[in-house]
């Protein structure tokens, strides 16, 4: 295979940006062709590279990026295997999917050409992602998607809350960024080479410090932690609510969030390794306490929107635990149901909110079952395939293939899989029988409609996947699927994921059904348990405290001893010379005299 195809993959959405960003203003409204035409075009191409790639595993070279000889080595590669494919599929379906919604949902935007520029400098940003066949390259593309989710976070920068959000994104993902960096780095010290082939022949054929393995990954970890939004860096994700829904849908389905546990899965090689355990560790139950912590705040959000991103955060926390307890096939299969649902799910609460006229709190909902019977039809579809419903949905055969992972292992890990699944169930069924059933309660739901066609289209087309993804004969075309007997002799996990299922949905109907306002409130969960807050206020006692230093350092050294200190020793010894000159001849007469007695002195001292 040639560079040709992964190339003009990679590089297609950025030259629609950069046409974008050049056209004339009176041809900005070409802008959404441009970019609706090449993320097709970029879907066409990748089905094609699948195509051609099949089982094969190879690497390409476009050119030479770094030589420095015989210390590094570096070029612009691509790493083609079934995980790449697999992944650009769902990402560049995903994302056809969001453009085609955005036609309709940002139609009236007066950013519209700016947003749609942003589209595709984040597909060029994935995409990148998804084809490096190094880490330096990865990480090149880790900061660009980075700058492109700040640039649509923040797309309505006029309102405080969305820039703060976009502000907070960004800084929040500097820090599992620079953890990643060094995790690059000392990776390159161990083994010479930052590729992922280079590394892990070098890994297999030599014996590295198991102290130096474990940090080096848990440091790559730490941009998986960014990224994908684990504890403790998660507190970005529902504040990008504060962007267009349509944003939403591509950060929190397949592309942003997702490119950490798919980093992870590229480098699992290493937490195979028997010194590599302790990090496996580590890595599963930061997965697996996201998973709760997520699923725990959701039950007490009202936006629409808030309680899908701590959904998210909960299923990116089951892949992670996939990924820490060796089970990266399980990871990357949820991965892959994960982002047909969850897309569905947030371009349906786009198309609520639109209808609802950018209603998002959803005790201002209800009755939109009547309202809008299409958009609830294929949000129903999603919901089911989130909370798993069994035999029938994608995530059911997602989830399961975690579970039994856990199972497999031992130990609380499955116990929280199996409550988080539980807490799912129950969060679900309270926002679908709040925002769907009873009698609208503001004048949004009462006045809601149904969304125009181009906006539905996309919903009924996830809506197929999230039911036939997990079968094989539709997700073995297109990934490794879990081993079959993995730990499926045991039916704990099935009769484990049953139980959470029916007794969740039982608790959110009978607590919900008929209400007119939360009967349960828990400021602990409403607050997320006030980690924002100690966020803030670590920051705010910081700043003050290096405030106070820069202030007694400005006063004491620059100010004190610097500028006044010179000004005054100038002063003093300027007024001492200028008292010398005061124009009385016995005074020079007696300063000469003196003069001469010194010079004496000191000539008889040297003899």
């Amino acid at each position: 295979m040639t560079a040709l195809l992964p190339a003009t993959i990679l590089f297609l959405p950025l030259l629609a940006a950069a046409k974008i960003l050049l056209l004339p203003k009176p041809m900005k409204g070409l802008a959404p062709a441009v970019s609706v035409g090449s993320v097709v075009l970029t879907l066409i191409l990748s089905l094609v590279l699948w195509a051609k790639t099949g089982s094969d595993s190879t690497t390409v070279t476009l050119g030479s990026w770094i030589n420095l000889g015989d210390m590094l080595q570096l070029n612009i590669g691509f790493k083609i295997n079934a995980l790449a494919t697999g992944m650009m599929l769902v990402v560049t379906f995903i994302g056809t999917l969001v453009h085609l919604f955005s036609l309709a949902y940002m139609k009236d935007d007066d950013g519209k050409a700016r947003y749609f520029a942003g589209l595709s400098l984040f597909m060029f940003s994935m995409t990148g992602i998804v084809l490096a066949d190094n880490l330096a390259m990865m990480f090149i593309f880790w900061e660009l998607v980075g700058v492109s989710s700040y640039l649509l976070i923040g797309h309505w920068f006029e309102k405080n809350s969305a820039a703060e959000a976009a502000k907070k994104a960004f800084l929040t993902n500097r820090i599992g960024d620079f953890g990643f960096m060094i995790g690059i780095l000392m990776l390159w010290k161990a083994t010479g080479s930052v590729t992922f082939d280079g590394i892990e022949s070098a890994v297999r054929g030599m014996t590295v410090d198991p102290g130096w393995l474990t940090a080096a990954i848990l440091c790559i970890f730490c941009g998986a932690v960014g990224k994908s939004a684990q504890l403790p860096l998660h507190v970005w994700l529902p504040d990008a609510m504060e962007g267009p829904t349509p944003v939403s849908a591509l950060i929190h389905a397949a592309t942003m969030v997702a490119a950490g546990v798919y980093m992870m899965i590229r480098v699992s090689f290493l937490l195979a390794l028997p010194d590599a355990a302790t990090a496996a560790h580590v890595i599963a139950w930061t997965g697996g306490l996201t998973a709760l912590f997520a699923a725990l705040c959701a039950t007490q959000q009202n936006d629409i929107k808030k309680i899908l991103a701590y959904s998210t955060l909960s299923q990116l926390g089951y892949m992670v635990m996939a990924v820490g307890l060796l089970a990266k096939e399980a990871a990357f299969f949820h991965l892959f149901t994960h982002a047909f649902f969850k897309a569905l799910l947030f371009l349906g609460s786009g198309a609520i909110i639109y209808a609802c006229h950018h209603e998002q709190d959803i005790w201002k909902m209800g009755g939109l079952a009547r309202k809008l019977p299409r958009t609830t039809l294929t949000f129903l579809i999603g919901t089911a395939a989130l909370i798993a419903v069994p035999f029938v949905t994608s995530g059911w055969y997602s989830k399961e293939t975690i579970l039994h992972a856990a199972h497999a292992h031992g130990g609380l890990l499955f116990y929280i899989g199996a409550g988080t699944a539980f807490l799912t169930a129950f969060y679900m069924t309270r926002l679908c029988v709040v925002a769907f059933l009873g009698t609208p309660r503001a004048h949004g739901a009462d006045h809601a409609h149904e969304v125009p066609k181009i906006m539905l289209l996309p919903l009924v087309i996830l809506a197929v996947p999230s039911v036939i993804g997990g079968f094989s004969f539709f997700a073995g075309r297109f990934l490794t699927l879990p081993p079959a007997d993995h730990d499926h002799a045991s039916h704990v996990p099935m009769i484990a994921s049953l139980i959470a299922l029916a007794s969740g949905v039982s608790l959110g109907w009978l607590l919900y059904r008929g209400r007119d306002r939360d009967p349960v409130r828990i400021s602990l969960l409403a607050r997320k348990f006030f980690i924002d807050e100690l966020y803030a206020s670590l920051v705010s006692w910081g700043q003050d405290a290096v405030a106070r230093i820069i202030h007694y350092v400005d006063i004491l050294i620059i100010d004190g001893l610097g500028v006044r200190g010179l000004s005054g020793l100038a002063a003093v010894v300027g007024g001492g010379l200028r008292r010398l000159q005061g124009g009385n001849l016995q005074a020079y007469g007696f300063l000469f005299g003196c003069g001469v007695v010194v010079l004496l002195f000191i000539a008889l001292s040297l003899h």
